[in-house]
């Protein structure tokens, strides 16, 4: 009787997967986009980090700053969507037509080792009325000038409301693969969430989660829109923020129909830049990425150069806390001294505190280098069994049973 429902929860939670997920996504909007952009952001945030270095420094908790510059001069930029919608706005189809050509041209350069992002894409306009026209050709004309799907290519889709436009983007997918003789699956995308009936439906029901579901694979994250969704919920524009309540409700929410299906949660964005009075936008900016950390979003929106200093910042302090107290715990768990501890870790903590030891890695924190010498014992293989919950026995280290 159960073992339809095994394989059913297997494949529909098969757990994070082997994805390294950014740290942030950078929105430019189409005009203003090129394949110097990285570079550019990443040069801009030097000069500003280098201007208000004592005020940042305040800030700075674990020593991360030299390496926050180091990072910021070496890859600033993790994960970049050139923008066809609200950055972008409404133009002639000869002026869109036209910036997608660009914007296919500049993001086969990157595919190609031209200096871009690690992760890259474009966000289309949405899909409701007279916009779907628009996002589909714009769509098709970057893939055109790109010469077909980059490697490390996803479309954002704005304002997804019911889990039958995410029918109809499988369908759009599978057309354009048809028709390029593109292998099944090679085309992903991102759901933002920005309106309530993503939420709540009018039945009750969670409609974001049955998006994950119609989508299958291809889809590789959920970004909210902070703006959009505050405003439809009827929240004052002076209110408006990351950390208002309906916002929390909404990303808790997303949290949980993501959770396990391999699909990223994408905190939004702020629209508080360091332009006008740097050093407190700066600061708010911190406060809110560490907030969104401490409550597992690990990725968020930036929209200004300086949004990279403290995305970074905050991201480097949190991990670099985050595996001072996991390290230990992890020996304990795996030499059975917990008693010493003075905490029992239960599998499912050492799954998280494997886990967090691996973002930290990978999000460059700390190297494993530094790892190997303080734990020898905690090379990769062994944190990614015990995330995994698999056997460890077999890597050289004591089993916990």
């Amino acid at each position: 009787m159960l073992e339809a429902v095994d394989a059913d929860l297997r494949a529909r939670y098969p757990g994070s997967g082997d994805r390294t997920q950014p740290i942030h996504t950078v929105y430019v909007p189409a005009d203003r986009a090129s394949a110097d952009t990285p570079a550019e952001w990443g040069a801009a945030a030097v000069e500003l980090l280098d201007v208000h270095r004592e005020s940042l420094a305040e800030l700075d908790t674990a020593s991360a700053l030299p390496a926050v510059r180091e990072r910021l001069l070496r890859e600033p930029v993790q994960d970049l969507r050139i923008d066809f919608e609200d950055g972008y706005g409404y133009r002639s189809d000869e002026e869109e037509d036209a910036a997608a050509t660009a914007t296919g041209e500049i993001l086969a350069g990157w595919a190609a080792g031209g200096g871009g992002p690690a992760g890259f894409g474009i966000r289309v306009k949405g899909l409701g009325g007279l916009e779907r026209r628009r996002a589909v050709r714009t769509l098709e004309l970057v893939l055109d000038a790109a010469g077909g799907v980059p490697e490390g290519f996803v479309f954002t889709v704005p304002k997804i409301r019911a889990a039958e436009q995410v029918s109809a983007l499988v369908a759009l997918c599978e057309g354009l693969e048809r028709g390029s003789a593109l292998a099944d699956g090679t085309l992903r995308f991102e759901l933002q969430i920005e309106s309530p009936q993503a939420i709540v439906g009018a039945d009750g029901s969670v409609p974001v989660a049955k998006m994950i579901k119609v989508a299958g694979r291809r889809c590789a994250g959920l970004h909210f829109g902070t703006y959009d969704y505050t405003a439809a919920c009827g929240i004052a524009a002076t209110d408006q923020a990351l950390d208002h309540p309906a916002a929390d409700h909404a990303k808790a929410v997303m949290q949980a129909a993501a959770a396990q299906t391999g699909v990223w949660v994408c905190d939004g964005s702020t629209q508080i830049v360091p332009d006008v009075e740097p050093e407190a936008a700066l600061r708010e900016h911190h406060r809110l990425v560490a907030r969104a950390l401490r409550r597992g979003y690990y990725q968020g929106w930036d929209m200004h150069p300086g949004h990279l200093i403290t995305r970074w910042l905050a991201t480097y302090e949190f991990f670099r806390g985050a595996m001072d107290v996991a390290v230990p715990r992890l020996l304990a768990y795996l030499e059975r001294h917990d008693a010493e501890s003075g905490v029992v870790d239960e599998p499912a903590t050492a799954e998280a505190l494997a886990a967090t030891v691996l973002r930290g890695l990978r999000c460059g924190a700390r190297s494993e280098a530094e790892l190997s010498s303080e734990a020898p014992e905690l090379t990769r293989e062994v944190l990614e069994a015990l995330a995994a919950r698999e056997p460890i026995g077999d890597l050289g280290v004591k089993e916990k049973r």
